[in-house]
């Protein structure tokens, strides 16, 4: 396992990064404690999760997943052993439930979340604490062509000023943000030097080789700004891994159950991920580890978040470490995305 500095920071993380949002969903306890042994004994050393999940979110399940890692680290007493990161939720439809809805980026709830998340993870901090989404309305989760509001945000210094504040608690070690735009992360970012608050270490935004919209703009601050990115459904919600070529539509996969997950099932993309499915077999590698190890290999990419429901499909993600594509196949994907760009962003 490769391991990678985490932004500014003295913490060495690994390249793939246990992500959890299936648990208390999809994945029992059990389950989930299987996961996470399987993870740390190949190396796997960073695990994220959020207030919100599991995912999608449901006032049933609510705050499962962080309660699944307490206990876990409860059992085994191994919270030193892990970068563990959790996260804000910002506002949104659906999550009614969470204090009430109407969320802001502010003291009251930052404040209210971290400390829920904490007792939930039964410990005493957080290695990395990220803003979910953002407070404003931008474009994020798929949405395209930026429709400008004039509207009343939390501003962000004073999001900052409060995460500072639990810095100095000693809550959280370092501060990231999510879903976040290339003008939010310059912001943060020039806010954080100009009057010495924390400075983001990490942006985790989705990236896969159906969406590679990361790469405009966001790419060059990730690398000259030491704020690499924590790459999220790097196999589109399976997508990639070809289980749902042909309109298969396997028990129990995400798709499957949840029909609200719409990002990577147009045409389009369907097209376009057929096509890399086939360059894959025709070079006999897995669909799912060579969709993981381009992303996993990309310079401004920290580290890849990989999520399985059973450990077959999380040992197939762990050996994707192992692999490195050849040139040839480097240029069969750079030859699909120029003629079918980003038709999932």
């Amino acid at each position: 396992m490769e391991y990678r500095q985490l932004g500014r920071t003295d913490l060495k993380v690994s390249s793939l990064y246990l992500g959890t949002m299936t648990w208390g969903e999809q994945n029992s306890e059990a389950e989930a404690f299987a996961q996470i042994e399987r993870a740390k004994a190949y190396g796997i050393n960073f695990m994220d999760t959020a207030e919100m999940y599991p995912v999608p979110p449901r006032a049933e399940t609510y705050s499962a997943t962080e309660t699944i890692i307490g206990n876990w680290f409860a059992k085994r007493g191994d919270r030193a052993d892990w970068v563990l990161a959790s996260k804000v939720a910002g506002p949104g439809n659906g999550i009614s439930h969470i204090r009430g809805g109407n969320l802001k980026h502010n003291r009251e709830h930052i404040t209210a979340a971290l400390d829920a998340s904490l007792k939930r993870l039964r410990t005493d901090w957080v290695d990395l604490y990220q803003l979910h989404w953002p407070e404003r309305s931008t474009n994020f989760f798929g949405q395209l062509g930026y429709a400008h509001k004039d509207e009343d945000f939390t501003p962000l210094q004073e999001t900052l000023e409060v995460l500072g504040e639990q810095v100095k608690a000693g809550k959280i070690r370092h501060i990231g943000l999510s879903n976040e735009t290339p003008w939010g992360t310059m912001k943060f970012l020039q806010l954080a030097d100009q009057l010495g608050l924390p400075r983001a270490v990490s942006i985790q935004n989705p990236y896969n080789l159906l969406n590679r919209s990361f790469e405009v703009g966001l790419a060059e601050v990730a690398i000259r700004e030491q704020c690499g990115l924590l790459a999220y459904s790097p196999m589109a919600f399976g997508m990639l891994s070809g289980k749902y070529e042909g309109g298969a539509r396997p028990a129990n996969a995400r798709i499957t159950l949840f029909s609200r997950f719409t990002r990577y099932t147009n045409p389009q993309t369907q097209s376009a991920c057929s096509r890399y499915v086939k360059l894959a077999r025709e070079h006999e590698l897995s669909p799912a580890q060579m969709a993981l190890a381009f992303v996993t290999a990309q310079p401004f990419v920290t580290s890849n978040i990989i999520g399985a429901t059973s450990l077959e499909q999380l040992e197939e993600n762990l050996g994707s470490s192992e692999l490195v594509l050849s040139p040839e196949v480097l240029e069969a994907i750079a030859a699909i995305h120029k003629d079918q760009p980003n038709p999932a962003p």
